[in-house]
């Protein structure tokens, strides 16, 4: 999650991007296919060796699925939403790995930030309400990410709505 703040905007306005985390760099990626495919390359050999042949192909089998699934994983991760708040307009932009932009604005008088707890494991979800219509946002946040951008965005709201008296 980043805060973005401009100088051009006024001191009520603000800028979130969030976007999803992935914790192995594409640097690392490279690195644990390569050891990935590695290993299975030597075991493979060891079996065609001791005569078990259709064993290797088993082998680069698994290294395809890997990389299929952390290619799956990155892919999902370019998954990203911005809200932009000023006093006169709040706007959620949900942009899809596609490239799909899904935009939702709200009154910023009447916008209200609900961070709530849906699961009986304490999973909360995080939506955004105003004049009877609500949108959830941040599914790829976690928790304890989702409880400080509620605080942080309901601040931001309050400041908002204060700059106009």
């Amino acid at each position: 999650m980043i805060d973005n703040w401009s100088e051009k905007q006024p001191s009520t306005a603000a800028q979130f991007l969030l976007h999803p985390h992935r914790s192995l760099p594409p640097s690392g990626f490279v690195i644990m296919m390569v050891l990935i495919g590695l290993v299975s390359f030597t075991v493979g050999m060891v079996f065609f060796l001791m005569g078990a042949w259709p064993v290797c192909g088993f082998f680069g089998l698994d290294v395809a699925l890997i990389y299929w699934a952390f290619k799956l994983n990155y892919r999902s991760g370019r998954l990203y939403e911005t809200v932009e708040l000023s006093p006169e307009l709040l706007k959620l932009t949900r942009v899809h790995p596609s490239g799909k932009r899904e935009e939702f604005d709200f009154n910023p008088y009447w916008a209200r930030v609900r961070c709530t707890v849906d699961q009986p494991d304490g999973r909360t979800s995080l939506r955004l309400a105003a004049q009877g219509r609500e949108v959830l946002f941040g599914q790829f946040l976690t928790d304890d990410e989702r409880r400080n951008f509620a605080d942080a965005l309901s601040g931001a709201l309050v400041a908002a709505r204060g700059s106009r008296f």
